[in-house]
C-alpha cells in the first residue's frame, strides 16, 4: 500500500550583523530528497507531496512509497534552499549553491492486515473466527 509523506515548507528569513554591517539573509526551498529508510529514495525533486483528506488511504501521490516489507523504518528529508543576503541595504545578492539541511528522522512502522469476512456473532458463536481467544 501507499504511505503518504509530506512536507510543509517555507522562505526562512534573518538579520544578524557582519563586520558592524547589518545583514538580511534569505533562504527559500527549493528542491526536497526523501529518504525512505528502506534504501529507497525520491530526489533531488521540487515536490512536497501532501496531506491525504481524512479517511483517505492508499492513494498514490508524488511523494509517497510503497514498501516492500513489514517493519520499522526511519524517514528523512533533505532540504535544498537557495538563498540570497542584503549587506546594509546595498541590494539582494544570491548565495552560490544550495544549502542543504536534513531534518530529524520521522519513525514509522509498516504493517500488513488481513481482511476476512465473518457473519458469525461472537455471542452467539464464540469460536468463530476472530472472537477473543481464537486465532
Amino acid at each position: 500500500m501507499n504511505t503518504n509523506v509530506f512536507a510543509v515548507a517555507g522562505a526562512q528569513a534573518f538579520q544578524t550583523e557582519l563586520g558592524g554591517f547589518p545583514v538580511a539573509v534569505r533562504a527559500y526551498p527549493v528542491q526536497y530528497t526523501w529518504n525512505y529508510g528502506d534504501g529507497a529514495s525520491l530526489g533531488p525533486t521540487p515536490l512536497t507531496g501532501a496531506p491525504l483528506a481524512e479517511g483517505d488511504w492508499d492513494i498514490p501521490t508524488d511523494t509517497s512509497h510503497i514498501y516492500s516489507e513489514t517493519g520499522d523504518y526511519s524517514v528523512t528529508l533533505t532540504t535544498y534552499f537557495y538563498g540570497e543576503y542584503n549587506v546594509a541595504g546595498t541590494g539582494w545578492q544570491p548565495v552560490a549553491g544550495f544549502n542543504e539541511v536534513a531534518s530529524a528522522p520521522v519513525p514509522i512502522s509498516v504493517w500488513k492486515a488481513t481482511v476476512r469476512n465473518v457473519a458469525d456473532d461472537c455471542n452467539e458463536n464464540p469460536r468463530s473466527f476472530g472472537c477473543p481467544g481464537t486465532n
